[in-house]
């Protein structure tokens, strides 16, 4: 299945680029979310009249999460304090929910979408570096200090 990208998608394209995808891909994700058109004669000469609104659309968003990124680095560290046993264990886990709910308080609107655990939640008292993904290519990490309650 042929389709143009409307905005940046990770290990895809660009705005503007005509990929070829899956057929499931493309139906059920990639359109549905906005992120993509068919690639249809009609559709490619809608996209081209579109095209510097949409690259502009790109730019800004790109922009916004940049400066979330200073606001980031600006903060510094983040702590959470949890219930845990003698031997530091949690009680429970700390979640991508619960960092994002921290990182928000502290000023900084951050999605739980965009806290990246690859190793799964926190169960465990200590200092963890986490990624946080602003956009497709804004990544920024922070430190989040875990102590027990």
């Amino acid at each position: 299945m042929e389709v143009i990208l409307l905005e940046k998608v990770g290990k895809l394209g660009t705005v503007g680029d005509k990929v070829s995808v899956k057929a499931g891909y493309g139906r059920n994700f990639l359109v549905p979310q906005g992120k993509a058109i068919t690639a249809t004669g009609k559709n490619i000469a809608e996209f081209e009249a579109r095209r510097a609104e949409l690259e502009a659309a790109a730019a800004d968003r790109k922009t916004s999460a940049e400066g979330r990124a200073k606001l980031l680095t600006e903060k510094g560290e983040f702590s959470i304090v949890a219930k845990a046993g003698d031997e530091g264990k949690l009680f429970g886990s700390i979640g991508v929910r619960d960092i994002a709910d921290t990182i928000t308080a502290s000023g900084v609107a951050v999605s739980k979408a965009e806290v990246k655990l690859p190793q799964g939640t926190l169960r465990e008292v200590g200092e963890y570096d986490v990624d946080i993904q602003l956009y497709v290519d804004v990544t920024h990490t922070v430190k989040l200090v875990v102590t027990a309650e």
